[in-house]
């Protein structure tokens, strides 16, 4: 069963009408004697029998607290929200579980595909039971780390799980309940994460799995979408292009997927390096290519001559207002006009080749160098527009593009 199972085919750890004490009572009996040996007086579900087995193979002791060894920092945790794929979805899971969070018994959590927390929301009292647990943002709640639980196990199982008191491995876990749904990308199908739904066991109730299951297929309809648009944008600007190429082309979103062909076989995605920036590379099946910039993607051209043709960055910078970018390569030109702030920030990068720490542009935007959060959120924002021209680790214009800035005089 995948996370694609129809809502008839969810198992909630227990049925409308049953007694969440009782209930609770059996399933401790069941936990004490399958972690004893001794035997069992009912048999645990499926998905938590194989999540137990899994966990005594892996030697993981059910009697000691298991908390998160290391949290993430706050850059490698932003940098991880950044490569999920889902913060563009986290608002929209809010409002589809806003039933089961406004009442302040419980919280959401949105992991990623590893079983990092990347976002969490609830009341200050949950959360603070939540801290007592480690249910951090930054803590790592895969299934090998914590225990049986709906983040991990979800994960392992490709299902939507809800585990409730003993269906936890680890007993410092028994006194809570959670339900959690695998988020896949609807282009390829990975899973992207888990969004959660935890607080004391006394709040479970069976319908919450559907609930957050139909939410998980919500996010990913908008993903879809969200997807389908970048592409049909990167198409309206990349058809009068490879209308006037004289060769093999295609444009491309930063990810590989195609929005437009040109005498070249369909197809609908290429395997694009890591890192990749404006120049020549080798790419299966089309051989050798020169990259340039887009909007949002990349134009591929199958190269016809040794000469790798450069890429040129023009930033003019008005008296006041908006900054205007024209990136010029060997198939022409286009031209995006930037918010004063983020002409501000790619003035300061074109006159820093060497690149800028997010709190030394934190300096320079704010005049003190505690905002990088907001920087990385601008750079972010940025980086989706203009593609591979930049890069991150520093902040700066990557490597092969010549750029210039010319100001009102020029």
């Amino acid at each position: 069963m995948n996370a694609y199972e129809s809502v008839s085919d969810l198992e909630p750890a227990m049925h409308a009408g049953d007694d969440p004490r009782e209930f609770a009572s059996v399933l401790s009996a069941v936990h004490d004697a399958a972690m004893s040996g001794g035997r069992m007086p009912a048999r645990p579900r499926g998905v938590i029998d194989d999540s137990w087995q899994r966990l005594r193979r892996a030697g993981l002791d059910p009697d000691v607290a298991c908390v998160s060894e290391r949290t993430l920092r706050l850059d490698e945790l932003e940098d991880r929200r950044r490569r999920s794929g889902l913060a563009e979805v986290v608002d929209e899971l809010a409002r589809g579980l806003d039933s089961l969070i406004a009442d302040g018994d419980n919280i959401l959590v949105v992991s990623d595909a590893d079983g990092h927390v990347l976002w969490r929301s609830g009341s200050s009292k949950v959360l603070t039971r939540a801290d007592d647990l480690g249910f951090v943002e930054g803590a790592d709640w895969a299934e090998g780390s914590v225990g049986t639980n709906a983040i991990g196990t979800a994960l392992m199982s490709g299902r939507s799980v809800q585990v409730f008191s003993a269906e936890h491995f680890v007993r410092s876990h028994h006194s809570w309940t959670c339900t959690g749904a695998p988020i896949k990308d609807p282009r390829t199908g990975e899973t992207l994460g888990v969004v959660d739904v935890s607080g004391p066991a006394a709040t479970i109730h069976p319908t919450t799995l559907a609930l957050v299951h139909a939410v998980a297929r919500l996010a990913e309809s908008q993903l879809r979408e969200s997807h389908h648009r970048r592409l049909d944008s990167l198409r309206a600007v990349a058809a009068p292009i490879l209308a006037r190429m004289p060769g093999p082309a295609l444009a491309v979103d930063t990810d590989g997927w195609v929005a437009a062909v040109d005498t070249v076989s369909p197809r609908s995605r290429l395997i694009l390096p890591p890192r990749l920036g404006p120049g020549r590379i080798f790419v299966n099946a089309l051989g050798e290519c020169d990259v340039e910039a887009l909007p949002g993607g990349w134009l591929v051209r199958v190269a016809e001559t040794s000469h790798s043709p450069t890429t040129r960055v023009v930033l003019r910078v008005p008296g006041g207002g908006n900054v205007e970018v024209t990136v010029e390569g060997a198939s022409g030109a286009w031209t995006h006009r930037c918010s004063p702030r983020h002409g501000d920030i790619l003035t300061f990068l074109a006159r820093h080749p060497e690149g800028v720490t997010a709190a030394r542009m934190s300096t320079h935007l704010f005049g003190v160098d505690d905002r990088t959060v907001t920087v990385r959120a601008e750079m972010s924002r940025l980086r989706r527009h203009f593609g591979g021209l930049l890069v991150a680790g520093p902040y700066r214009f990557v490597d092969g593009v010549d750029v210039e800035v010319l100001d009102a005089n020029d």
